[in-house]
């Protein structure tokens, strides 16, 4: 198989553990990537495990993280979050044809650290004595995912750029409410998490900005209208704005961001963030 096509192979997978065991152990440096190979897409994807239920984000309960069901729900979030995430790397790597070699092997590169992140979180929940679908999840990520199918561009602005930029905004705050709990372990992984995320952002970054050269279009613009055309998030502060200027966020892009719509009221946090 091409690599585009052993990507596809491994999200079909619906068993959490076997897909991040596979794509963990899967090499694909001497691979063809299979760039211009038509897949057609099946019928059910990707696959999923009967638990955890997704519901509404809305019926999602708040917890306190200083109880151990709180933390194990915590926990459980971040795990279901980076089983997302390989689904979301494996997606984009099998599913756009014509890219660069280095497209693939970049988004199958981010399929293994997501793998190893929902690994590093699923055996930290089972020493709490917690699995991985234990609790209720949501499929927000995934949503966008599909709306964003038919174009690569808008896939790279509005999954990476966007929803999984969150990333990089929220770990502090949740590495600092483990920390509050004595969980150093978890913060420990938070940290690798953060680190890694900063790399996989600058992925989506760089293919974001070869697309719009390619196209000749102007990114920031061009943002704000994907951003409309596919109903993205609002996004709000706090922002991570030193994470986010090591991904790859260009001066302007910030600048936007903080300026936007509802997020004049976080441009002194980020400021402060940005500082620390």
């Amino acid at each position: 198989m091409s690599l585009r096509q052993h990507a596809l192979h491994l999200l079909l997978i619906s068993d959490p553990d076997e897909k991040a065991r596979q794509t963990l152990a899967f090499a694909d440096r001497d691979l063809a990537t299979g760039a211009t190979d038509v897949l057609a897409e099946p019928a059910l994807l990707p696959g999923r495990p009967q638990r955890p239920r997704l519901v509404p984000q809305s019926q999602l309960v708040q917890r306190a993280v200083g109880t151990r069901e709180g933390r194990c729900a915590l926990l459980h979030a971040l795990a279901h979050i980076e089983h997302n995430a390989i689904n979301l790397a494996l997606d984009a790597c099998w599913r756009f044809s014509a890219m660069p070699d280095a497209y693939y092997h970049e988004w199958f590169s981010v399929a293994r650290d997501e793998s190893r992140h929902f690994c590093l979180l699923r055996d930290h929940l089972l020493a709490l004595d917690c699995r991985y679908g234990d609790f209720p999840a949501h499929d927000g990520l995934w949503d966008m995912v599909q709306k964003t199918r038919a174009d690569v561009l808008a896939r790279m602005a509005l999954v990476p750029r966007t929803l999984e930029a969150r990333g990089l905004d929220a770990c502090p705050a949740v590495r600092q409410r483990l920390v509050s709990v004595g969980d150093h372990a978890a913060a420990a992984i938070v940290d690798v998490i953060l680190h890694d995320e900063i790399g996989h952002v600058a992925i989506g970054n760089h293919w974001y900005h070869h697309l719009c050269q390619a196209r000749a279009l102007d990114p920031l613009a061009h943002y704000a209208e994907l951003s409309q055309q596919y109903q993205a998030p609002v996004l709000h502060g706090p922002f991570n704005i030193a994470a986010r200027k090591a991904a790859g966020f260009l001066d302007a892009e910030l600048a936007y961001l903080l300026n936007g719509p509802k997020n004049k009221t976080s441009r002194a946090t980020a400021e402060t963030t940005a500082r620390r």
